[in-house]
């Protein structure tokens, strides 16, 4: 399954780092990216995690300088694969990878489902992954997205605020 990143999505991340963007906002490129293949049918995961795995994967592989994964639920083999994924995207890829490897790999994810990619199950990621990050860092990506929303989009989060305290 070493399927290159479709050009525009290198391009993109390369965009973002001379933004002077982090390199998680570089590597979201080729989790989107992911997602969209995994909608199109194109392959599918086991779970949404698999899915950013995968993504977060090609992102060491074209170059990007994500940290390793770190953590209490990271195992050794995937901090294994991540340092040579970020070893494969500082030397270059120089050799083709295995046809018989590849294929079963694509094999494998084309057995998976296609529900990883939807949208509920993306937002229950990202809720948990928040709650696990603690309230400070919610918060705090909660002003960052209040500065980027303008007038009418502070307008209707307001409203909606105030729907949500009347229903409690």
């Amino acid at each position: 399954m070493h399927v290159v990143p479709e050009q525009e999505v290198i391009e993109r991340a390369q965009r973002d780092k001379e933004e002077g963007k982090s390199p998680s906002t570089q590597a979201g490129e080729f989790v989107r990216e992911e997602m969209h293949h995994i909608r199109e049918g194109k392959h599918g995961a086991a779970n949404t995690k698999q899915a950013i795995a995968i993504g977060l994967s090609k992102a060491r592989r074209a170059g990007v300088g994500l940290p390793q994964p770190s953590g209490r639920n990271t195992s050794e083999r995937t901090r294994k694969q991540a340092r040579r994924d970020s070893a494969k995207g500082r030397q270059g890829n120089r050799r083709a990878p295995s046809r018989r490897r590849s294929r079963a790999v694509s094999k494998a994810l084309k057995r998976e489902g296609r529900s990883a990619a939807s949208p509920a199950n993306l937002s229950r990621q990202a809720k948990t992954a928040a709650r696990r990050r603690g309230a400070g860092a919610r918060k705090a990506a909660a002003r960052r997205a209040v500065r980027t929303k303008g007038s009418s989009g502070l307008r209707r989060s307001a409203r909606k605020a105030a729907r949500s305290r009347r229903s409690r």
